[in-house]
């Protein structure tokens, strides 16, 4: 006897599960095809925003850079003249015009970047109350917890900017002096007189006193005696300096003849006169010690004496006097005088109870 199992039949499909699927798949298709255009359009304009964005950075870059080397330029044909040459330094201007440079593409670089993420996610309809309001919580969190690095930044900033001083320029910051050797946005570079490096944060200078920038002045006083004559002095004096005014290297350091101001002090056996130079920057001591030596080889030459704080010789002609270094007699020298007696110990009286 044999037993045989008839195939199960499979099951027929649920038609409310396929037509909710038909539905769905229905559903879809149609919302795609609603939106595709929103979409196509958001990302174009996405698309053409950031690359106008790329574009308009590339030449706000480019054109920042052309603008430095053209005031650069500019600046080195203005001085070109025998005065303005010796004041324009290279490499003071290489590094000022680099660090206006980058500062002014950075700023250019976050405005523009940063105006094209806002308009992408204004297209995507994301809003953005919220985000600035959570960026200005954290800008100023940020500068109350940074402000000395922004009082640096900002300062240093100007003072490119502005050009107070630059590398090269022996300068006077108050809190520490010396020559540039380095500036930047937030900490500038001094080398002391001892050859020592100073780190002077930008914002720390609340004054500077540039003594690179224009012209110097040299000035020697000369102390002689009164009775000298003036007008000789003065000849004699003016024209060691044209001397001085014609050999190298001073001819470029002197930018003005040697000027003989006058009497600055005068006393009943010495007067002081005064002689003035405009000089190139930063060379004032080494003209004022060169016109020094030049002055006083020029007065021995012409015979006219310097004198100093020490008592002044006799003039010629005058006879010293012979008792003036003799001490005057002194009376403890005689051992019979009263002095004498009365500087003596007293002797005590003998012992009378005895």
């Amino acid at each position: 006897m044999y037993w045989s199992a008839s195939p199960v039949a499979a099951a027929p499909p649920d038609p409310s599960s396929i037509s909710e699927a038909t539905e769905k798949a229905t559903d879809a298709a149609g919302w795609v095809q609603e939106n595709w255009q929103s979409w196509l359009s958001a990302g174009l304009r996405i698309i053409l925003i950031i690359v106008i964005a790329l574009v308009l950075r590339s030449l706000v870059r480019r054109a920042i850079t052309k603008f430095v080397e053209r005031m650069n330029r500019s600046a080195g044909a203005a001085r070109n003249g025998a005065l303005g040459g010796l004041l324009v330094n290279a490499e003071r201007r290489r590094q000022r015009s680099e660090a206006i440079g980058s500062v002014l593409r950075s700023v250019a670089s976050f405005v523009i970047l940063g105006t094209a993420a806002l308009t992408v996610l204004s297209v995507l309809n994301i809003n953005l109350a919220p985000l600035l309001a959570s960026a200005g919580v954290a800008g100023v969190a940020i500068g109350f917890g940074a402000r000395n690095l922004v009082t640096d930044f900002l300062s240093g900033v100007f003072m490119i900017l502005e050009d107070q001083y630059g590398v090269g320029d022996t300068i006077d910051a108050g809190v520490a002096s010396g020559e540039v050797i380095e500036v930047g946005l937030r900490v500038t570079k001094l080398r002391g007189a001892d050859g020592e490096i100073w780190y002077v944060r930008n914002g720390e200078v609340k004054r500077i006193g540039n003594l690179s920038q224009g012209w110097a002045t040299a000035s020697v006083d000369v102390q002689l005696r009164a009775s000298e004559d003036l007008d000789r002095v003065r000849e004699v004096i003016t024209q060691a300096g044209e001397e001085m005014a014609k050999s190298e290297p001073w001819n470029e350091r002197l930018w003005e003849p040697v000027e003989v101001l006058g009497l600055s002090e005068v006393f009943l056996e010495s007067m002081t006169i005064t002689v003035s130079a405009k000089t190139m920057p930063g060379k004032s001591f080494a003209v004022e010690r060169e016109l020094r030596w030049r002055i006083k080889k020029a007065l021995d030459a012409a015979g006219i004496r310097i004198v100093g704080n020490e008592p002044l010789p006799p003039e010629e002609g005058e006879t010293a006097d012979p008792t003036a270094a003799v001490a005057a007699p002194s009376a403890f020298a005689n051992p019979l005088s009263p002095q004498s007696v009365a500087s003596n110990p007293v002797t005590p009286p003998p012992n009378m109870s005895k």
